[in-house]
């Protein structure tokens, strides 16, 4: 079964992690592991009065957890939302008899009803800003020509276009959305803009339709309609059609596009369009983790062109792509290539040089930021100059690098840093509450530890002698970071059975004795232990399973 459980969830409570059993652990299994606490944590075990109210408090904590996790309804709540799930709105009564299918759909249910009341607060801002940069003085200029000119050694830089476009979602009903949208457009000094206002209705799981309508002072009033129908599971189509009212007349326009799953990572798309730029189009995408790729050819008036593309994406957490491609027809021949990489949280910046005939060289620099595209075309010049290139190349390289490691990193790091710092303070009575509970855990397990040792060894069993659990500072580079550890010495110990130590594939804050030292930053656990008078040593991430004793954990002697 899927978890939903998050670090916050984690900093409550981890039932599973708390009573050390898997999460698709049988009722039999969970019955063991509650009978294992509840002999170490009951009340009437301890004399001591403080220990025994501190047994009391850990033993209702384990009984809670039983609680839920055997319980077939509640177990298939927690297992989806984590504990808070438990808590909604609603969630008061249910009935026994429901089954956990029974019982999720309900709460789905009571989530729709919330979402449903959030639903006019929303709304989905997308927009758009190209700044067009005419360059071509810089390579393409005669010197000749600004001899007797006074300034003419500056090349000339300009703006020659801007668009600006953006839109709004506004959600009606569940069903139905607004959506309103507008832009602005100059080109050396011409320009114009448009409105448009559409109502999209959800008809089906398996279709939408849409009715726009929008005006503008070049293209006169509009209105078009869409639809878009899953005929199986792997074919699609959409049409649309369109009205354009002008001067010239009434300019009928019908768009047709089919859509086929060839394969799970490959589509292919047949389009037909008719009107003011009728054409042919065909093309088949491909995308898998690591690539995408698109071949695609069209027939029409005034563009016929066949294309090709390939990107290749890079499994690192800057998400960092490059790509390529070449396209060529009427108009003649262009080859672009480029990258783009996640420099921020929300923001990825993206640089490509184009290379053509007759078009020349230029350069676009494109920032995607959340829901906001900042797009910078720049022409550098009308001929294939190999200058032009080379500098169109290196130059947005170099300045990348540069901003990387003088502003980028800097600021990600500050903000990191600014993020943990927030998280900490958030959890800091969360944590104090764990630390208290670990500390008291630790306390009762005192007495069973002694036992389990002396049991161990009187077999050459399985002797836990020294465990840390939290941040260690290993890498060189980060000398000046201070390890954030505790000693969980005493809570494996007392986990240890019949000469073994088994743990789930949770994160161990939540086992008894332990608790989160560094909330919010990476944790391993190490472990130097002795089995049948052999030394022991291994190191295991936060969430992955560990099982000792192993012959790889072993200590060379001669090391």
């Amino acid at each position: 079964m899927a978890s939903a459980l998050d670090d916050d969830e984690i900093l409550n409570d981890d039932y599973y992690s708390l009573l050390n059993v898997r999460r698709e652990a049988t009722q039999d299994e969970l019955k063991a592991a509650y009978r294992r606490l509840c002999m170490l944590y009951h009340p009437d075990k301890h004399r001591d009065p403080e220990l025994k109210v501190q047994a009391e408090q850990l033993f209702n904590l384990v009984h809670e957890a039983y609680e839920v996790l055997s319980d077939p309804q509640t177990r298939a709540i927690y297992d989806i939302y984590g504990k808070r799930g438990l808590d909604v709105d609603g969630w008061e009564v249910v009935e026994r008899k429901r089954t956990p299918a029974e019982i999720r759909e309900e709460y789905e249910r009571l989530q729709k009803e919330r979402e449903e009341r959030r639903l006019q607060q929303r709304t989905n801002p997308k927009g758009t800003i190209s700044v067009g940069i005419d360059a071509t003085d810089l390579f393409d200029r005669y010197e000749e020509d600004y001899e007797d000119t006074a300034g003419g050694g500056v090349p000339h830089v300009e703006i020659n276009k801007m668009h600006i476009s953006q839109s709004i979602e506004a959600p009606l009903t569940t069903k139905d959305t607004a959506v309103l949208s507008g832009s602005l457009s100059t080109h050396n000094g011409n320009g114009g803009g448009t409105i448009n206002l559409a109502l999209r209705r959800v008809t089906s799981a398996k279709g939408w339709g849409e009715v726009e309508i929008g005006a503008g002072d070049t293209h006169g009033p509009l209105f078009g309609m869409k639809i878009f129908r899953n005929l199986t599971p792997r074919f699609f189509v959409t049409a649309q059609c369109g009205l354009q009212f002008s001067s010239r007349g009434v300019r009928p326009g019908v768009t047709t596009v089919l859509a086929r799953h060839l394969d799970k990572n490959t589509m292919g798309y047949l389009q037909w369009r008719w009107g003011i730029q009728s054409s042919m189009n065909t093309s088949i995408v491909r995308d898998t983790k690591s690539s995408h790729f698109t071949f695609a050819m069209q027939l029409g008036i005034p563009h016929t062109f066949l294309m090709m593309s390939y990107q290749y994406k890079f499994q690192d957490d800057d998400q960092t792509k490059i790509k390529g491609s070449v396209k060529s027809g009427f108009f003649g021949t262009v080859v672009e290539y480029g990258a783009e990489r996640k420099i921020s949280r929300h923001s990825v910046l993206g640089a490509t040089v184009s290379v053509g005939v007759p078009q020349g060289v230029s350069l676009k620099i494109k920032l995607n930021r959340a829901s906001q595209t900042y797009f910078f075309p720049i022409h550098l010049t009308d001929q294939l100059l190999p200058s032009a290139v080379f500098y169109a190349t290196v130059g947005p390289l170099v300045f990348y690098l540069a901003i990387q490691q003088l502003i980028i990193r800097p600021y990600v790091r500050a903000q990191k840093e600014q993020d943990l710092e927030k998280q900490q303070e958030s959890s800091a009575s969360n944590i104090a509450r764990k630390k208290q509970e670990a500390e008291s855990a630790v306390l009762l397990m005192q007495e069973s530890v002694r036992r389990i040792i002396e049991a161990e060894e009187s077999r050459m069993g399985l002797i836990i002698l020294n465990a840390w659990y939290g941040k260690f500072v290993t890498d060189n580079s980060r000398k000046h970071e201070r390890a954030k550890v505790i000693d969980v010495t005493v809570p494996l110990q007392c986990l240890v059975k019949d000469s073994k130590l088994i743990l789930t594939e949770a994160t161990k804050s939540g086992l008894p004795g332990f608790y989160d030292p560094c909330v919010g930053e990476e944790k391993s656990l190490k472990v130097l232990y002795q089995f049948r008078g052999v030394m022991h040593q291994v190191l295991s991430g936060d969430t992955e399973p560990l099982r000792i004793p192993k012959q790889s954990h072993r200590i060379d002697a001669d090391t």
